[in-house]
């Protein structure tokens, strides 16, 4: 058998196995996504070997999705990490066989604490199975593993129930976008869905502000000093009149009019173009974007409390 041959085979036997899990699928999984939506605690992930590795995983992928949970090695638990459970937690038991005795050994200590106890098991009439308050079937016809002993088709099948577990209770959380991003700070989903303009923009004295009456050189020289390509230009009260930018100067300077003796207000861009303070930094990308301009006034009540530019949102990894 060609490379080739053994990977489609691998592929197609695992792939079988995933799509049998439906057929397989009960009340038992509604009274386990039932347990974990009432736990009060944890979800204590625990498994041997490959099993430990998948249940790693699957610990990990409730935590990411609203389901707070962790993984316990159970040989270790049975010297002294057992004392991280609580009668508050339920337990996530991994074994195809069934009948892995680090787990069996702590089945009646659970019991004793009162922990609910699910099991993901290959077999419907294991110790294991029997223990648990739901059962979840993960049964495939055969390992990928040419000699049927190296767990593949199974652990790959358990892995698909973790996921099928952790998606049934995010959608019964009603868990957001946002929610997602709270426990993924640091991807780009997190980063666009929690960073504010607030963050990142210049404020106080990074502020580039002139009056309105100010003259073309006291407008260059705030622009050079702050070094972001535009200022704004303020009321007398505080509150935003407009701004003026490298390309207002561009345009002032190709119309016929003498500039010498015109206020910043004569050439400026009235408004200008603001995003309110507490708006996502995002909102400020598809703004810019929008407008086709590099940078906005941050404002509240009409008053100019600090700006961004393109770049800013580039060194914090919005867009």
């Amino acid at each position: 058998m060609s490379f080739l041959e053994s990977a489609q085979r691998t592929i197609e036997l695992e792939s079988q196995a995933v799509a049998g899990l439906c057929a397989q699928l009960d009340d038992q999984f509604t009274e386990a996504c039932q347990l974990c939506l009432d736990c009060k605690g944890r979800v204590v992930v625990t498994g041997m070997g490959k099993s430990g590795h998948i249940g790693q995983k699957i610990a990990a992928t409730l935590s990411s999705t609203g389901t707070p949970a962790f993984f316990m090695h159970p040989a270790e638990a049975s010297h002294g990490d057992l004392g991280m459970l609580t009668a508050n937690d339920v337990v996530l038991a991994l074994s195809n066989s069934g009948s892995s005795r680090e787990i069996l050994t702590l089945i009646p200590l659970m019991k004793r604490l009162g922990t609910s106890l699910i099991c993901m098991t290959g077999d419907p009439n294991s110790a294991m199975a029997e223990a648990a308050h739901a059962h979840l079937l993960v049964q495939v016809p055969e390992e990928a593993c040419p000699l049927n002993l190296a767990p593949t088709s199974s652990t790959t099948a358990a892995l698909a129930m973790g996921d099928a577990l952790a998606i049934a209770l995010l959608e019964a959380r009603g868990f957001s976008h946002q929610d997602f991003a709270f426990s993924h700070p640091g991807g780009a989903l997190g980063r666009k869905l929690l960073l504010k303009v607030d963050d990142i923009m210049h404020t106080g004295d990074a502020l580039p502000a002139v009056p309105r009456h100010a003259s073309l050189s006291d407008a260059l020289l705030e622009m050079t000093a702050k070094r972001l390509g535009f200022t704004t230009v303020l009321e007398a009260d505080g509150t935003l009149a407009g701004v003026f930018s490298d390309g207002d100067l561009r345009r002032a300077l190709e119309s016929d009019a003498s500039l010498q003796h015109q206020t910043i207000a004569q050439i400026m861009t009235p408004g200008g173009t603001t995003i309110a303070l507490g708006s996502l930094a995002a909102e400020a990308v598809r703004l810019m974007q929008e407008k086709r301009i590099n940078a906005v006034v941050v404002v509240h009540n009409s008053i100019p409390t600090g700006v961004l530019n393109m770049h800013d949102l580039l060194q914090a990894g919005v867009v």
